[in-house]
């Protein structure tokens, strides 16, 4: 199933402008780290939710990057530009193997034994 997307032909031309130039730094940055790391967490302070990923992630002692942007109170435009780029709405955003997997209730999903091994895995029954 594709995910429902506005079409660039009913995006106004000055508007698709804004949105090509919406914290493009912040979404390079990641996407290089997604594209060179084997498993990389996208957070922000405050929130609980990317900690209990990354203590997941050392728990099963799977190497990973985090990148942080912001907190409750600051940095809501680079996350906006994050979440519309990758098409989820919450934090943490998980990649593994350059595929986005979801957050840390998904990441709980995978066998992280074999993700220690470098093999994407769903837990059986899961």
């Amino acid at each position: 199933m594709t995910r429902p997307l506005l079409e660039d032909s009913r995006v106004h031309p000055s508007v698709r402008d804004r949105l090509a130039q919406f914290h493009p730094e912040v979404i390079a940055e990641v996407a290089a780290a997604v594209q060179r790391e084997a498993v990389v967490v996208v957070g922000m302070r405050q929130n609980p939710f990317p900690r209990k990923a990354r203590r997941l992630l050392d728990a099963a002692g799977v190497r990973h990057t985090y990148l942080e942007y912001g907190s409750y109170f600051s940095g809501w435009k680079p996350r906006l530009a994050l979440k519309m780029w990758a098409g989820w709405p919450t934090f943490p955003m998980i990649f593994v193997q350059g595929q986005l997997i979801g957050g840390a209730d998904d990441l709980a999903r995978f066998d992280l034994k074999a993700l220690a091994g470098g093999r994407l895995q769903a837990v059986a029954g899961a």
